[in-house]
């Protein structure tokens, strides 16, 4: 049983917020460019989704390519390059707070003792199955 599964439920939570956070940041990042306007915009809703798709094709928890190679690399990618934008930008406590904040939190969730595998009972039934 987990020990503390307040601690990994409220880490996993911050994983979620980071990653939306990640997504705003790199929309933002990339809005700010020294372009026209035209350009900037598309930008600001381009990056964002190009980071989710590949996002969602890497690193999501049911991710289409499981690779681990290729996770890693994706979530260094969205998560660096959103910190990176926000320092060139001109928010640098931002930016270097954020990737921080990352790296805390997958060192917690790292060091967190591993979640409980519920193992099926032979002859006995699941839950909700008659």
């Amino acid at each position: 049983m987990n020990a503390r599964p307040g601690f990994t439920q409220a880490n996993l939570l911050l994983v979620f917020l980071l990653e939306l956070g990640a997504l705003a940041a790199l929309g933002y990042a990339a809005s700010t460019a020294s372009a026209a306007t035209a350009a900037r915009v598309a930008l600001g809703v381009t990056v964002p989704v190009v980071a989710a798709a590949l996002w969602g094709l890497f690193a999501a928890p049911r991710a289409r390519f499981r690779l681990p190679a290729a996770r890693l690399a994706v979530k260094v990618l969205v998560f660096g390059s959103a910190g990176l934008g926000l320092v060139l930008s001109g928010h640098a406590t931002s930016g270097i707070t954020f990737v921080a904040v990352v790296l805390l939190n997958a060192l917690a969730l790292r060091l967190a003792p591993p979640r409980e595998q519920s193992v099926p009972t032979p002859g006995v039934p699941a839950r909700g199955v008659a």
